[in-house]
């Protein structure tokens, strides 16, 4: 899979459909039993809950996300087990074979993310799932997993994000995550998305999709956020649940908890109308509190306490921060910061720089913008913090470790996926630059 570029010659839809002909796959089952999770933030942490919920309920469930963090058999699960190896590699061939033929003839190139997609429909196929939830690569327009055919979409949030691709505007880009969704579905929409519902409801009206809203149609409140629990209630339509725990911590997972449950009550409505409402609240309940999604807030190491975020948008930096203060407190943090040289490296800098008088500045393995720009960046925004440069990642670990144990504090790490993870196996032990991303 690697083998192929990224993204492949024009747009996809064509020869990704004739790809899914000719590996048998039923798509008006695909349809079925598909939901899609789009956005800007929050994409992974929504599909995992989704598909919780979904194994809760008694459903043989797929889960198929992007990036993976660790191992590249992340991205393909069933019932919360990645796929092995064994099946990994047959399928991958039997795709790169079928992909082969089709390039020939239509003078195309495929990209990775169509073979990956396919690979996903078919491994749920051979695996008799009942329940899928894809999530979006980028956008939703011209994203493979339009081709799920789903009508029941989540677009989580909206931010300025791939701008080259999705558009200049967060109008444009949030119509083209909309695209995911078949006419005639439901989009349950982030709360951040509310202010363009005007437009979105334009935009929507001639396919026939029905526009839901997150603290609109879908309630969320009483939240509790702690240290030890989030918990928050949530009614929509004739189901309000109570005192619902989510097993991942911020609070912008009330958000992305909503839009999980709301999709699989919409998409059980639909195959099943009538389903036993207990039975649902249940698996709502069940499937939040189980489901465990890496490098969101999480905790790696409790001496001293570090946490890692993935966030690498300017609306999920802002997020992660208030969560952080709002669960350990603003006080006596270290932040280790970087970015990837293909984002906004300076903008998550600055937004980052203020919060912190302890900044240790490094780059990661993979896509890693400069130490010396995150540094810059920095010391712009935040003239009287301390900052340090640490060359690698395993340098950031030594020098970010030694300040917190000599000075009783805490570490977080921030800014961008691949610096969170790697900042992960090296405090592990691991060997961060052997990391293979996608």
């Amino acid at each position: 899979m690697f083998d192929l570029p990224k993204y492949g010659d024009g747009v996809c839809l064509a020869r990704l459909a004739d790809l899914l002909q000719a590996l048998a796959i039923d798509r008006a089952r695909l349809q079925r039993i598909s939901v899609v999770v789009t956005g800007s933030n929050g994409k992974g942490s929504t599909a995992a809950f989704c598909a919780g919920i979904g194994r809760a309920f008694g459903l043989r469930t797929g889960l198929f996300t992007s990036p993976h963090l660790l191992r590249f058999n992340e991205r393909f699960q069933v019932d919360g087990i990645p796929i092995g190896d064994g099946a990994l590699a047959r399928l991958a061939a039997r795709i790169g074979t079928a992909i082969a033929a089709i390039s020939r003839r239509h003078g195309q190139q495929f990209g990775a993310f169509e073979a990956l997609f396919a690979l996903a429909c078919l491994y749920f196929q051979e695996t008799d799932c009942d329940f899928a939830v894809f999530e979006a690569g980028i956008g939703g327009r011209y994203d493979p997993v339009r081709l799920a055919g789903a009508r029941h979409t989540g677009v989580t949030s909206v931010d300025l994000e791939h701008t080259e691709l999705l558009g200049n505007s967060l109008e444009l880009i949030c119509a083209d995550k909309s695209d995911a969704c078949a006419a005639g579905g439901t989009i349950v929409y982030g709360e951040n998305c509310r202010g363009l519902a005007p437009h979105l409801a334009e935009y929507n009206r001639n396919r026939d999709v029905t526009n839901l809203f997150v603290r609109d149609r879908i309630g969320i409140r009483n939240e509790i956020m702690s240290a030890a629990e989030q918990r928050f209630d949530f009614r929509f339509g004739a189901h309000d649940f109570r005192s619902l725990g989510i097993g991942l911590a911020g609070r912008f997972q009330f958000n992305n908890a909503a839009i999980a449950i709301a999709l699989f009550l919409l998409w059980r409505e639909r195959t099943q109308p009538g389903a036993d409402a207990a039975a649902l609240e249940a698996a709502a309940r069940s499937g939040l509190a189980g489901t465990r999604w890496p490098g969101r807030l999480e905790i790696i190491r409790q001496e001293p306490l570090t946490l890692i975020d993935v966030g690498h948008t300017p609306d999920g930096i802002r997020q992660s921060l208030a969560s952080l203060k709002a669960i350990h407190g603003a006080e006596r943090w270290i932040l280790v910061a970087g970015a990837s040289h293909d984002k906004k490296a300076g903008e998550i800098a600055a937004l980052l720089a203020p919060a912190f008088d302890t900044i240790v500045c490094t780059r990661a393995y993979h896509k890693g913008a400069g130490a010396e720009t995150i540094a810059a960046a920095a010391r712009r925004a935040n003239p009287s913090a301390t900052i340090r440069i640490a060359a690698t990642i395993e340098d950031a670990v030594q020098v970010s470790t030694a300040l917190a144990q000599s000075s009783d504090r805490k570490i977080f790490v921030a800014g961008g996926l691949f610096l969170a993870i790697e900042y992960a196996v090296a405090v592990g032990g691991g060997r961060a630059q052997e990391l293979r991303f996608f």
